[in-house]
């Protein structure tokens, strides 16, 4: 996801896994992968996705400026300083972040698309918000990754479409169709190597196991570096019959795959 030797994807293309999943951007900054990049690295044999998200923004990020301009932020996420969730339902933020990045990534070739920050519906300040509540803010992201959807599926029907975490979403109508699979963080293991044993673990599992149900790839990542929790994420990937990867918080190394 960041710190790519020298700014290129060698070491992805070189990497033994299936899947590869990137910033749209190279580093999260304004330079974007080329086709040939992607290209090369769809030619080892990999399924690259493109990441980018849709519920929050970075400061960082070389549209933040015009979507602070047109007064679609709302509260700053705590647990990550300098990025704040967005008014994601409004046009303004189709136009000026959605669909350009959905854009860049099918003009760049990538296989799909990785979609961060559904969970948004359940951070936002709902004093920011006033004639919504939490069930309508879901509602308005399932929305919306539905439209995503079905716009990238009209330029390419083989387009993946993967939102990350929030598996409770496939609650609501619309949700389960629009997606090809679900990326889902800390199952197992909580940054770094703690046990997942809260009730929300139980409930992601529960949740992430109904989306496998019904046909859906499930892309599980733990962070993890004790061989022996490792070896346990590693476990139970394959009893769940999840493609699944244990690495470090900040994504910035390749880590060895699961045996």
């Amino acid at each position: 996801m960041q710190g790519y030797p020298d700014g290129r994807l060698d070491a992805l293309a070189a990497a033994p896994f299936r899947t590869a999943v990137v910033d749209l951007a190279r580093d999260g900054g304004s330079s974007y992968f080329r086709a040939d990049e992607i290209g090369a690295l769809k030619a080892s044999g990999k399924r690259v996705l493109a990441y980018f998200e849709i519920g929050s923004i970075e400061e960082f990020r070389p549209d933040f400026a015009a979507i602070r301009t047109e007064a679609l932020l709302l509260n700053e996420w705590q647990s990550w300083p300098g990025e704040h969730f967005v008014r994601y339902w409004e046009p303004r933020w189709w136009e000026l972040a959605v669909r350009p990045r959905l854009d860049r990534a099918l003009g760049a070739g990538f296989d799909g698309i990785y979609l961060d920050t559904p969970l948004a519906y359940e951070e936002i300040d709902l004093a920011l918000v006033p004639a919504a509540d939490r069930a309508e803010l879901a509602r308005r992201m399932v929305d919306l990754i539905v439209r995503i959807s079905g716009y990238v599926k009209r330029a390419n029907p083989a387009f993946a479409v993967y939102p990350q975490n929030s598996p409770e979403l496939r609650q609501y109508s619309g949700y389960v169709g629009a997606i090809d699979g679900i990326g889902v963080e800390e199952l197992f293991f909580r940054a770094t190597d703690e046990p997942c044993t809260a009730d929300f673990c139980a409930e992601n599992l529960a949740a992430t196991r109904k989306l496998k149900e019904a046909g859906k790839t499930v892309l599980a990542v733990d962070y993890a570096t004790r061989a022996e929790n490792v070896s346990e994420a590693c476990r139970r990937y394959r009893e769940e019959g999840f493609e699944g990867y244990v690495t470090v918080r900040a994504l910035d190394t390749i880590a060895a795959p699961c045996d």
